[in-house]
């Protein structure tokens, strides 16, 4: 195990340099172990090949000793982890250059530093969008770009952890694992592929045909993982992964592994850092194997139960109308749980019928008083054009999740004054074909309000002319520069950058 000093900041040093002074009070070990969801009995490794516990079925989380951690105040633990924030990526040792990597006491402490995967996720921006805000009947609200990343997504966040810990396996050689494998609907694919390609190890990915952008698609196949593209959804490659991976040469990388959950939590810690370790009053993110949620609901109760932060959000989780199984749950309130058959969705990363953290997310948005709320396909494309015209290149998951903003917002759920933080879990560029369709006006039921096809011309300039002035008429593109205010004045924000 990994060790530190309640009250320093001990990295593991590089060769050949000394580590940072310890100090007199006593070394703290620090431990984290599997263990079921549903309370049965029993610790199991995180180095082990094990997704389920063995007596239930169930889904394991990765829980960590409150008490070691307890031995460092919430003071010491904010100043520890902003001081890493701070010196980001020129640091030499490895572990603050990433997000995830500088809060390494609260994701995986056993794991060795040679070991580290990293690709420098984490340390995404958190915008103030006050445009956008006005137009979905908001007052304070904030865009967390979890999408400018190594990949374009969150799952990066999850991937450094698991893929870490796979090198480790690896190294230590006890168990088999040759190979790692998912299913997915484009972005885990595009994650795992990478981070395995940087440690050497051999990645297969499963993906549902035709189902995928292109730019999902290449991803994988750019960073030399076997790719097989299966004629069925992601529900029938999350199957077929599940019984390849009975294997236990194959590990199983879906977000059923905990391991995930590790890195993808630190998203919510990363919030409150970078509102100066203030909560927002909600946070909005799109749901689809619901393993973001729970994750962020996990990362959030750690800080809150250490006195990181003194209060905890309310969730929102946002899912397509085609695919929406959580929100036919919640307006059962959880009573009953039925699979659905995904519909053909514009938000294809959550084109999802039978999600794999079903349980895990009802207990966090029962522990968060979080709500469910759906989005059409319509709604979900003019929110993000809607994000697009403010300055934002929205993906269609991000869409989902401000659709269900604006809508929360008008049924008073979300009251006036709130701050509201959208969780953007991918990068815009990942979705041109979704873009195109929009502005050529071809997306299945979308009225495509926000249009923007370029106007063909001669190549006269009396005829550009003509068209600049009609434009500007129509636009009101004049401002008074006088009646304009910064954003820290309209919103009166502290935000510290990381």
């Amino acid at each position: 195990m990994l060790r530190f000093a309640a009250d320093a900041s001990v990295y593991p040093a590089p060769a050949g340099e000394d580590r940072c002074p310890l100090s007199s009070r006593p070394i703290v070990l620090l431990s984290a172990w599997y263990q079921c969801v549903r309370g049965c009995p029993g610790r199991y490794d995180v180095f082990d090949v094990i997704y389920r516990c063995p007596a239930c079925g169930g889904l394991l989380e990765v829980v960590h000793d409150a008490a070691a951690l307890a031995e460092r105040s919430s003071s010491e633990w904010r100043e520890l982890f902003t001081g890493r924030a701070r010196v980001g990526a020129n640091t030499q040792y490895p572990i603050p250059a990433s997000g995830v990597w500088s809060k390494w006491e609260w994701v995986l402490p056993q794991l060795r530093p040679e070991n580290i995967v990293t690709l420098g996720e984490g340390f995404t921006p958190l915008l103030p969008a006050p445009r956008l805000a006005s137009s979905l009947g908001l007052d304070d609200l904030w865009v967390k770009q979890c999408g400018v990343s190594h990949t374009g997504s969150f799952k990066d966040l999850g991937m450094t952890v698991l893929v870490s810990a796979v090198a480790q396996m690896m190294a230590d050689g006890l168990n088999p694992v040759r190979a790692v494998a998912c299913a997915s609907t484009g972005d885990t694919s595009a994650a795992l592929a990478a981070y395995a390609a940087a440690a050497g190890i051999p990645a297969i990915v499963f993906l549902p045909r035709g189902k995928i952008s292109t730019a999902q698609l290449i991803q994988p196949i750019a960073n030399a993982a076997h790719v097989l593209a299966l004629d069925t959804d992601f529900d029938g490659c999350m199957r077929i992964v599940k019984e390849v991976t009975r294997d236990r040469s194959i590990y199983l990388a879906n977000s059923m592994n905990s391991l995930r959950v590790e890195g993808q939590k630190t998203v919510g810690i990363e919030i409150a850092q970078q509102l100066g370790w203030q909560v927002p009053d909600w946070i909005v993110l799109p749901a689809g194997n619901l393993g973001n949620i729970s994750a962020l609901a996990k990362g959030l109760a750690l800080a809150y139960e250490l006195g990181v932060i003194d209060r905890l959000p309310r969730l929102a989780a946002a899912q397509a109308e085609l695919a929406n199984p959580l929100y036919q749950a919640y307006q059962t309130g959880f009573q009953r749980f039925e699979p659905v058959t995904a519909g053909a969705t514009a938000a294809s990363a959550i084109r999802i019928g039978d999600p794999v953290s079903y349980e895990k997310a009802v207990a966090a948005l029962r522990q968060f008083d979080g709500v469910v709320e759906q989005a059409s396909e319509d709604e979900l494309a003019d929110a993000a054009a809607l994000a697009d015209r403010a300055g934002l290149y929205a993906c269609p998951h991000t869409g989902v999740a401000l659709a269900v903003t604006a809508k929360l917002a008008r049924r008073g759920v979300i009251e006036p004054g709130q701050r509201v933080v959208v969780i953007s879990t991918a990068h815009g560029l990942k979705f041109t074909d979704f873009k195109v369709g929009y502005h050529e006006g071809a997306l299945a039921d979308v009225v495509a309000r926000r249009r923007n096809p370029p106007v063909e011309l001669p190549a006269d300039a009396e005829a550009v002319r003509v068209e600049l002035d009609q434009w500007l008429a129509r636009a009101g593109h004049q401002l008074d520069e006088r009646q304009q205010t910064t954003i820290q004045d309209r919103l009166g924000w502290r935000y510290e950058q990381v």
